[in-house]
């Protein structure tokens, strides 16, 4: 998704270099009428999550330069379409676009590259949206699930929201929220993870102080995060009630198991960016769209907190 985005910012800051020449033909000739992209989007029959982006639409459009004429469906009747039957809807939303020579063409590379991929009919870019539903997924009733790099700053601010929101009381009866950990694994090269591996080893620290003092989490969070990067992480846990030497005594062998399971979780949803928000099990959302869940605003870091400055939203 990155990469087609890229393509559209870049085509879209050419063009402002075009625009003055094109206002100035367009004195003299009649403007033709731009080609049509028909689309067909396949969305999600639970989650307004799982619906068309608009802004995706237009500038899909825009990159290839064309007028875009949408046809949404609902995955229950894409599934007895069959022209539409056989494709992967693991995803929601999914978009389509029906296939010409001229459309073949402007997105040659994103075939050639996997970013897209094509049958007899359309050209499909699966995955393009920062929100979606996971279709198939089994439900977690009441439960928003946190994924996190423990050295991203922005992690640290989705954190942060709900130690807050703890503190006020504002987390809402009968929900849970979870925080899992963004980290890559393969036998060969080990763990990997953006910042390198003193966030993975935090990873771990946190799994079994989450495993083995659970009710000391939270407190552990709070503190740790006021200085996230400090290798004095044990002075953290000391001033939260922890043993650290318990915790160390579990992290090569039991601590290190917890950490695969987490890779391979993150690997399941395909979750790259720290945070994302994955609402009962089904639900990818992220800063804006996770805060308009009902009872969990206070996930919105541009309303500040009594006595802080609005934070802007982003991701590692």
């Amino acid at each position: 998704m990155k990469k087609l985005l890229t393509l559209l910012l870049a085509v879209a800051v050419a063009g402002s270099a075009f625009a003055a020449p094109a206002k100035k033909a367009a004195k003299t000739a009649k403007k033709a009428e731009k080609a049509k992209a028909e689309f067909v989007i396949v969305e999600s029959d639970e989650y307004d999550a799982g619906k068309e982006d608009v802004q995706l639409t237009a500038g899909i459009a825009q990159f290839l330069d064309m007028e875009p004429v949408v046809a949404k469906v609902a995955y229950k009747d894409a599934a007895t379409d069959p022209k539409l039957a056989n494709l992967d809807y693991s995803f929601l939303p999914l978009y389509l676009i029906k296939k010409t020579d001229d459309i073949r063409t402007k997105l040659e590379k994103h075939l050639q590259y996997g970013y897209a991929q094509e049958n007899e009919d359309f050209i499909i870019l699966p995955r393009q949206t920062r929100q979606g539903v996971y279709n198939g997924k089994t439900g977690q009733p009441g439960v928003m699930e946190i994924f996190v790099m423990s050295q991203c700053p922005y992690g640290v601010i989705a954190e942060n929201l709900v130690i807050q929101a703890q503190k006020d009381g504002k987390i809402p009866e009968g929900k849970d929220v979870r925080i899992r950990y963004i980290v890559d694994y393969n036998e060969q090269n080990g763990f990997g993870s953006l910042h390198g591996s003193a966030e993975w080893e935090e990873d771990i620290r946190q799994l079994l102080i989450a495993k083995y003092y659970p009710k000391k989490f939270w407190k552990y969070l709070e503190i740790r995060n006021k200085d996230y990067r400090s290798s004095r992480w044990d002075k953290a846990m000391e001033e939260a009630g922890i043993n650290s030497k318990k915790i160390m005594k579990k992290f090569d062998k039991e601590g290190v198991e917890l950490l695969k399971e987490e890779a391979k979780y993150v690997s399941e949803y395909g979750v790259g960016a720290s945070p994302t928000f994955l609402w009962e099990g089904k639900v990818q959302l992220d800063f804006g769209s996770a805060s308009k869940i009902e009872g969990f605003s206070f996930l919105n870091p541009s309303v500040a907190q009594p006595g802080a400055a609005p934070v802007a939203a982003g991701s590692c």
